[in-house]
């Protein structure tokens, strides 16, 4: 099977970015456009608040998959706790139907604790509240009434591709991977622990569950492409650290995260966590075919857009061609 190439968001911004917040979304938006045109298989956007993130990633897949025709939109993660899983999964469906099913959510449980207290949501019922979110989900998708929290629920419209392809449970703990082979879906974990795979399969093994797939991070979430890398290291270092550091800082002990460097304070430190690349077109093959795709991040921590579409130009001419 070739490896496939896809491109991730999260639109944070460095304070020495030299976008502006509105800048940051509209060069999202030309570069998703551009994958769209140029054979990328998927673009991913995820979920944060009160920091510089996605906040509304419903809207922004909106968008996406509105200026595109072919390539898949995910967001990874969503944060089901802090939703209202009828209004959800309500707008799943809608954007089921308009995407002609190119459009899929991975439901994670959220860990920041600021985040559970601006929406005024117990932290640590997180784990029930996503598995009866997953639940409302999935019979709301039937399209036939259901009885929840005592009110009759009846959800339209009824999305056209199967659950199992509209939903990805998400988390990095044994209940996590229990859980979704109990609901009956694919688990997606940003866990390096490798035996959260054979505990969902064991888990599936189990209940029955004979079509669960597992996926954990392969490769590189950041991959930077240039002829001379060394001379890219040198113009990305702030906004690589920046995005490194800061997204570490939010980290809790009560999970764990492939991308969590801990205070990471030069690039060989980055270098060595093995999850920021840049790397030359031939080195980027072998990466791509190694882990079966190549993740791009054009945009990472605000990095001045040229610097971006330099490595996807030179990613679509040196790289592309040859997986």
């Amino acid at each position: 099977m070739a490896a496939v190439s896809a491109m991730r968001f999260d639109l944070r911004r460095a304070p020495f970015s030299p976008l502006s917040e509105a800048d940051l979304y509209k060069e999202a938006l030309e570069m998703c456009t551009w994958a769209d045109e140029n054979g990328f298989a998927a673009i991913t956007v995820s979920e944060h608040h009160g920091v510089d993130f996605i906040a509304s990633p419903i809207v922004m897949s909106s968008v996406i998959l509105g200026r595109t025709s072919n390539v898949s939109v995910v967001v990874n993660a969503l944060l089901v706790p802090l939703h209202d899983p009828v209004r959800l999964a309500e707008d799943v469906a809608t954007l089921d139907l308009l995407s002609g099913g190119r459009f899929a959510i991975v439901a994670g449980l959220g860990y920041r604790h600021d985040e559970f207290t601006m929406a005024g949501v117990n932290r640590k019922r997180r784990g029930a509240i996503v598995e009866d979110s997953i639940q409302v989900m999935l019979k709301a998708w039937t399209g036939e009434p259901f009885e929840w929290q005592g009110r009759t629920i009846v959800v339209t419209p009824t999305p056209v591709s199967p659950a199992q392809q509209l939903l990805i449970a998400g988390g990095s703990v044994r209940a996590s991977a229990e859980r979704a082979a109990r609901l009956g879906l694919g688990f997606f974990t940003m866990s390096d622990d490798p035996e959260l795979g054979e505990i969902y399969a064991a888990e599936c093994k189990k209940v029955g569950f004979e079509y669960g797939f597992f996926n954990s991070p392969t490769g590189p979430a950041f991959v930077h492409v240039a002829d001379d890398p060394e001379e890219a290291w040198s113009e990305l270092e702030p906004y690589a650290l920046y995005d490194a550091v800061s997204y570490s800082s939010w980290q809790t002990g009560d999970h764990s995260n492939a991308v969590d460097v801990g205070n990471a304070t030069s690039i060989a430190d980055l270098k060595a966590s093995g999850m920021w690349a840049v790397v030359t077109p031939d080195e980027a093959v072998e990466l791509a075919n190694k882990a079966g795709s190549l993740l791009l991040h054009p945009l990472m921590g605000g990095i001045p857009p040229e610097l971006g579409w330099s490595s996807l130009q030179t990613f679509v001419d040196k790289v592309q061609p040859r997986l």
